[in-house]
This record gives C-alpha cells, sequence and structure tokens, in this order.
C-alpha cells in the first residue's frame, strides 16, 4: 500500500511539473494518512422552498455609478441644467457645496418592448432591457465608499460581517467539489474600498470566503501552485506532510470549536483539485472567436472586464454558486473606478465603455446557453450621484438615491419598483434597501432570508440583520 502512494505520488510530481504539497495532501487526506476531525459549523446544503434560480454572478460598480447618466432618466435636470439646484429642505454633500443642475452629457432613449430608458452611455445593455428589472429607488445609509460598499456586499456598515456570497455557500454549498463556491474577481487595477473583507466569510466558517481569481495573470490564483525548486523531492515532500499531519491533530485537540484550522485543511484539499480543474476553467483558448469578439476581447477598452465576465460565465456553467465580477478599483489618480467628482464625462465615459459590451455579452451568452434561466444576474454600486454639479464637471456622492436591476431566474424582464423624486435627488416611493436586494436573491435562491442564521456572540445573525422584504413587483408569477 505504501509502495503504491509513492508511486502515486511520483506519477502527480512528474507528469504534473511538480503539483507539490497541496495535490499530495489531497491524496493523503483520502487516504487517511492527514484527514484531521471535521470541526462544527459545517452546514448541509438545505434550500428552504424550490428554487428558481441555482446561481448568482454580482457585477459590482466599484465607486458610485451615477443613476442620472445610466438608467434613471429625468427630463427636469435637462428643462432646469444650468439653474440653481434647489429640491425644498437641506442638502448635504460628501465634499461639496451644492451648485447648478447639470444634465447628464448623453443623450436617452426608450428600448425594447418594455420601452425603459438607457442613456448612450449604455448602448449594448440597453438592447437587453427586455431582460432586466429596474430597481429605482435604491436608498444607502452611508455616502462613503467603505461603509456603502460593505452595506452593498454585507447588508452592516461595519467591518467584521459575512459577504452575501459567503451566506450563499453556507447555506447551500458548492455544485462542483473540485470549485468553490464563491469566487471574488477583482478588477485588474487593483481591490474596491475594503478590500478583501468585501468577500469575508467573518464569522461564518472560514471555508466560505470568496476565492479570488485573477485572469491573465501569471498566478491567477494566489499560492495555488508551489515555487519550483529542485530542493524539493517527493520524499520530502511526503515527510513534510506527515509533519503537517502531527501539527494539524496536536493543534486541533481542545480547539474543537475554532474553525480556522479545519478552514485551512479544506483549502488545501480545494487547492489541490483546483490545480487540476482551474487552468480548464480559465483557458478560454476553446472559446469560439465570435464568443471572444462578443465579450469584447478583441478591444483594449474591454479586454479587461469582457475576459472577467467570460471567465464568470464559465465558473457559473461548472457549478460554481456565487461569482462577484469588480468593475472599478479603489480611489486613486488617475481615477480608476466610477467615482467621477472632477470629469464625470471623462471617468464615467470610461468606465462605462469598459463595462457596457462585456455586462450586455454575460447576459446575452447565458440566455443563449440556456444558463439565464436558473442564474442570478445583479447590477450594483454602493450608492449614486447628485443632480447637481460639483466643480463644473463631475457628481457628489448621494446615498438617497441610485440605481440597481436584475436579470435572469424567476426575474420579470422589463418588471421596475420604485422612483426616485424628478431630481433622482430621494427615492420618491418603494425605498429599497440592500437587505430588500439580498432578500430577493436568497429567495430566488429557495432560502428564506429569516431562517438562514449562524449564532454568533449570543445573537442569531443573518444577512439581512432584522430587516429586508422579497420584492415580489420584480418576479415572475
Amino acid at each position: 500500500m505504501q509502495g503504491e502512494g509513492i508511486s502515486r505520488r511520483e506519477l502527480l510530481w512528474r507528469a504534473g511539473g511538480g503539483l507539490g504539497g497541496i495535490a499530495l495532501a489531497c491524496l493523503l487526506g483520502e487516504e487517511g494518512a492527514l484527514a484531521a476531525p471535521r470541526a462544527p459549523g459545517q452546514r448541509a446544503p438545505l434550500p428552504h422552498h424550490p428554487p428558481r434560480a441555482r446561481r448568482v454572478v454580482q457585477l459590482f460598480m466599484s465607486g458610485a455609478a451615477s443613476q442620472l447618466d445610466t438608467f434613471d432618466y429625468k427630463p427636469a435636470l435637462i428643462r432646469r441644467h444650468g439653474e440653481k439646484f434647489d429640491p425644498g429642505g437641506r442638502v448635504e454633500l460628501f465634499q461639496s457645496q451644492p451648485e447648478n443642475v447639470m444634465k447628464s452629457p448623453w443623450e436617452w432613449r426608450q428600448h425594447g418592448q418594455s420601452g425603459r430608458w438607457v442613456s448612450s452611455l449604455l448602448p449594448n445593455l440597453a438592447r437587453c432591457v427586455d431582460d432586466m428589472a429596474f430597481l429605482y429607488a435604491m436608498v444607502s445609509k452611508s455616502n462613503v465608499h467603505g461603509p456603502a460598499t460593505f452595506m452593498q456586499n454585507t447588508g452592516f456598515v461595519l467591518p467584521g460581517f459575512p459577504s452575501m456570497g459567503a451566506w450563499v455557500s453556507y447555506g447551500l454549498g458548492s455544485l462542483n467539489e473540485n470549485l468553490p463556491a464563491f469566487v471574488v474577481l477583482p478588477d485588474s487595477r487593483g481591490y474596491a474600498p475594503n478590500g478583501p473583507a468585501n468577500w469575508s466569510a467573518a464569522f461564518l466558517p472560514a471555508a466560505h470566503q470568496g476565492t479570488q481569481v485573477r485572469p491573465g495573470a501569471r498566478n491567477p490564483i494566489f499560492d495555488l501552485f508551489p515555487a519550483e525548486t529542485e530542493w524539493v523531492t517527493p520524499r520530502s515532500e511526503q515527510d513534510g506532510l506527515r509533519l503537517l499531519q502531527r501539527l494539524n491533530r496536536g493543534h486541533q485537540e481542545g480547539r474543537e470549536d475554532d474553525t480556522r484550522l479545519d478552514a485551512r485543511i479544506q483549502a488545501y484539499e480545494l487547492a489541490a483539485r483546483l490545480q487540476l480543474s482551474a487552468p480548464d476553467v480559465l483557458d478560454i483558448s476553446r472559446e469560439s472567436p465570435a464568443t471572444l469578439r462578443l465579450y469584447g476581447l478583441d478591444n483594449p477598452i474591454t479586454e479587461d472586464f469582457g475576459r472577467r465576465c467570460l471567465i464568470a460565465r464559465r465558473l457559473l456553467e461548472r457549478g460554481v454558486r456565487f461569482v462577484q465580477v469588480w468593475s472599478g478599483a479603489d480611489n486613486g489618480h488617475p481615477r480608476r473606478n466610477w467615482d467621477s467628482h472632477e470629469n464625470l464625462e471623462k471617468d464615467h465615459g470610461e468606465m462605462g465603455a469598459s463595462m457596457d459590451r462585456p455586462a450586455a455579452a454575460l447576459l446575452k451568452d447565458l440566455k443563449a446557453r440556456g444558463l439565464l434561466d436558473d442564474t442570478v444576474v445583479l447590477w450594483t454600486t454602493e450608492f449614486g450621484r447628485m443632480p447637481c454639479s460639483q466643480g463644473g464637471r463631475g457628481r457628489d456622492h448621494n446615498p438617497h438615491a441610485f440605481t440597481n436591476w436584475l436579470a435572469g431566474g424567476g426575474i420579470r424582464g422589463g418588471a421596475s419598483y420604485g422612483e426616485s423624486d424628478e431630481w433622482s435627488f430621494r427615492a420618491a416611493s418603494g425605498a429599497t434597501y440592500c437587505y430588500d436586494v439580498h432578500a430577493t436573491v436568497l429567495h430566488l435562491l429557495g432560502i428564506d432570508h429569516t431562517r438562514l442564521t449562524f449564532r454568533h456572540n449570543g445573537v442569531d445573525r443573518r444577512l439581512t440583520d432584522v430587516h429586508g422584504h422579497v420584492i415580489t413587483e420584480i418576479l415572475d408569477a
């Protein structure tokens, strides 16, 4: 038996170019040589009702995409362009004083049978409106990027709470044991505000945190493959693994309630499987030229976001439960996200051009492959932007009104819920918080948001805290 084990290790080493300790750890674990006891807190898949969807892809516009320049058409801004902005009552802005009303620099048209208005900034998404349901009265509790981004991801403005993807992973698990349940595709230029805390598992078992994938990078998944060295041999690898086994067992004794080591062991085992499955998922060379063009990989403007949207589709069709794709990095200069304080037309123009074609391609591709019927697509941002100008050409933050949209499994295409006022300054009806969006997404996955809980510090915590309702107005009958 031992000889057979060594033979298998040697085969992996020679055939796999040195898959190394992680893959061997998986094999040893399967043979019982390395496996440590499982810690408590792992939840078996258990939907509460028949799901309408099996998976989610979230497109996050970091920096605050302007509702006034994308999806929320306001003729009043055209009529009153250049006039004093006076919506009545006190107006507090993030880093400026209210200036004059500023119309959108883009033209507006109605599209599709639903007649939804979309600006010329997003011509490709405009053709998809009959598949999309719009939430025109989104509201945030913060006008600061970090807390507001936390809120859209975790339901709380403070750090230390699990992200929606982690909750979905905890509640439903993965559809493919060889891939993570929750994968994150950050912007290639860097992280959004909060960094990896946006996809943290927090107090949930650590195995449910998002796995970062960086398509196009030399090492798309951090530390997946060991560094190449002539000094590590199959024999030394075996000795190291046996030492690791003893250390794991010794550490876990008396720490049964600490899930971190168990999560680390699971991560190693998953990494071993990823060494074999990830190269296939990330290899887009077999995609047709038409598909590559659809996602904009033939254009340097759309290539990065397009590649990540294409990888998202490949992950979804292979069983990843929740995929998050980021458009926009941090708040550096020049602008690398949607935070257009200085020059809206330039900055939103660049971000819109990079996002529009790939996002529309993802919708079309999912639909053509029959995947849109059981996939929820969620497009979101942390808050909106002001109807008045900032410095003459930019827009300041607006947490009182912004737009999200959903598409896919269980969503009634062409529908809408909520309205902003004539300025798109505040929600006028149907004010919608992240809790309601989260409750709706969980509902579509077969989860009752009030019953998906985890006890932490004596409190039964949930993604929606003590809030939230399912937005039935945008759901199929």
